[in-house]
């Protein structure tokens, strides 16, 4: 096997997971520094250390992403189908980044899976991919929005009676910890997502057997995904923290709780690959429509949610032109 094919393949994996980093370091910090709970500065420093220590407290959705969705052949082939794979998941991640839309960069990978795969002539195992990709990309984000809104509608009425300035003042300081558990979650689950791929490429070189994860892997993947949180994601920022509705320190704290509670259940429970974008996005909208449905931009969400539904077949796609560049040239 080419090792210096590997190396490259290893070398764009941890590429891609520092895209995803600052694409989704809006994810666990855009609630609390809209809210003014936190700096932008200190809530950036603290969810580069969360999403690092995520990284290392679980390793089933690795083991989910690393089986069951394609078939990779060994040899310079199935290298070059997760080269592609992760070149389309790069190339979208920046595409929506530059337009401040809070896509998905797990379906991204996904998307450029599948598109890599098809491109390859490889199988593509269908069921696997609406198992553990479609369907939880349309069950968390209703999950998110139902939950958000009961999780509101619960503090509304314990606080009902409180002093609005001091119940706002308590809630600033619990959202660094709901932030936090924000930043923990996206790390426990997107970390292992770029582990996966990096286990893929390991086992199609012969250099790694069976599910384990080496530890140098888990560590590179949580520096990388953390290195780029702390370059953080202004542009999707505003649009989480801002533009979907303007947050108060009680619903921030509510759709953090709501996203980092998704994210740790389908991590440990059903080790399944969600994105925290569709979560967090969903429960910011149940939050706000406690408040009055109208609260909610719903022009701004619909152009989220449209994004979302895209976000699969353009990565697909820019995968798929990847493999037959990459095909051409090697």
């Amino acid at each position: 096997m080419d090792t210096f094919a590997l190396i490259v393949t290893i070398g764009v994996a941890l590429g891609f997971t520092y895209t995803n980093g600052f694409h989704d370091s809006a994810n666990a910090i855009a609630t609390s520094v809209s809210t003014r709970a936190l700096t932008p500065k200190a809530a950036l420093a603290m969810a580069a250390v969360m999403n690092l220590a995520g990284a290392f407290l679980g390793s089933g959705v690795a083991k989910t992403v690393s089986k069951g969705l394609i078939e990779t052949p060994h040899g310079r082939a199935g290298m070059g189908i997760l080269f592609a794979a992760l070149v389309g998941a790069i190339v979208w991640n920046l595409v929506t980044w530059y337009f401040g839309l809070p896509s998905s960069s797990s379906h991204a990978l996904f998307g450029g899976m599948v598109g890599a795969a098809l491109a390859g002539g490889t199988t593509v195992y269908w069921s696997g991919v609406l198992d553990k990709v479609v369907i939880p990309m349309f069950l968390s984000p209703m999950v998110g929005l139902v939950v958000g809104y009961l999780v509101m509608l619960a503090i509304l009425w314990m606080f009902r009676k409180s002093n609005p300035h001091k119940a706002k003042r308590g809630f600033r300081i619990a959202q660094t910890v709901s932030a936090a558990a924000m930043a923990l979650g996206h790390g426990l689950q997107d970390a292992q997502k770029t582990m996966g791929i990096v286990v893929m490429a390991l086992t199609i070189a012969d250099v790694n057997d069976g599910d384990s994860i080496p530890i140098w892997v888990k560590f590179a993947c949580a520096a990388m995904l953390s290195l780029g949180t702390y370059a953080g994601g202004w542009r999707i920022m505003r649009t989480l923290g801002r533009r979907i509705i303007e947050l108060d320190p009680p619903q921030g704290f509510a759709a953090e709780t709501t996203a980092a509670s998704i994210l740790y259940t389908t991590s440990y429970v059903f080790q399944a690959p969600v994105s925290t974008t569709h979560v967090i996005t969903s429960a910011i909208m149940g939050v706000g429509a406690t408040k009055r449905v109208k609260a909610v931009r719903w022009g701004v969400a619909k152009n989220i949610v449209a994004g979302w539904f895209i976000t699969m077949p353009a990565a697909a796609i820019v995968a798929a032109v990847s493999y037959w560049i990459v095909a051409l040239v090697f």
